[in-house]
């Protein structure tokens, strides 16, 4: 007679592609907060300034974008300072790219973990929009300063609105979309490498279909509602209405935008979970 076997770890197949064990990534919170650890020390650590680069990033491309886009081209600022217009539309694009390109190529960077170690391999994304939100708090911060400095120096006055307390909506929203669109995009890769050249293309394209440069209402009515079909759009407006009193607010595109984040997220599990099971034999 052989005594039953206790087993302490017990791996068993998905029994539905849109199935996510919360369970079990909680059991591996420990390698998700290591991942987290992981791309914050690698990212700056042969860097001469380090992290003082999460602050330097966002102040030269809002000086960037004020000369050209504020003083060359001067587009519409909605009459908010150029300066706290550009940076609040570039903090939140910045956590939205940024999750997207990691999580666009997670299955590329990380073949060979994959192959050597089980853990659910929705740690590795996670972990990249944990990564990147405290980046963005860090970011919010400084604009937190800019915006202190205005008010308190140049006697600006700010029109804060109660949609600011839909920020970490927004946040969640922003993280669902990426993370859904960059879930898609790495199992694409996983057979056609040549997405990941068209990537950051892509996503630099999107930025200028999204009001991260001029506010919504600059646009002529009868292109605005193209516009407002990127997901992104309501995200960013609705931010600047919150904190700034400019740009424009509706109820309608932000249930749009959940809706969308909702079914992309969806999607971006499933095709996710499908790459997943046959994810080594491809690469």
């Amino acid at each position: 007679m052989h005594s039953e076997e206790n087993w302490d770890n017990i791996i068993s197949p998905k029994k539905s592609l849109f199935a996510i064990d919360f369970k079990e990534i909680w059991k591996y919170r420990d390698l998700l907060i290591m991942f987290v650890k992981r791309d914050f020390v690698t990212l700056y650590k042969q860097t001469i300034l380090g992290p003082i680069w999460f602050f330097l990033q966002p102040i030269f491309t809002t000086t960037i974008y004020v000369f050209v886009f504020g003083n060359v081209a001067k587009l519409s600022t909605d009459g908010s300072p150029k300066i706290l217009f550009y940076m609040s539309g570039i903090i939140l694009w910045n956590y939205f790219a940024e999750c997207f390109n990691k999580t666009a190529t997670v299955f590329k960077d990380n073949q060979n973990i994959f192959g050597k170690v089980y853990f659910p391999r929705l740690i590795t994304p996670l972990s990249i929009i944990t990564s990147s939100l405290l980046k963005l708090s860090i970011q919010f911060l400084l604009f937190l300063v800019i915006l202190a400095y205005y008010v308190l120096f140049l006697s600006y006055q700010i029109d804060i609105n109660i949609q600011l307390l839909l920020l970490p909506l927004l946040i969640l929203l922003m993280a669902a979309i990426s993370l859904g669109f960059g879930l898609i995009i790495t199992s694409l890769t996983t057979k056609y490498r040549d997405l990941v050249f068209l990537l950051q293309f892509g996503v630099q394209l999107l930025m200028y279909a999204t009001p991260v440069i001029y506010p919504l209402s600059s646009l002529p009515d009868k292109y605005r509602w193209i516009i407002e079909l990127n997901p992104m759009t309501s995200i960013i407006e609705t931010f600047r209405y919150g904190i700034l009193g400019s740009g424009s607010f509706s109820w309608n595109n932000l249930i749009y935008t959940t809706v969308f984040a909702f079914f992309i997220v969806s999607i971006g599990t499933l095709v996710f979970n499908k790459t997943e099971r046959k994810f080594m034999d491809t690469v």
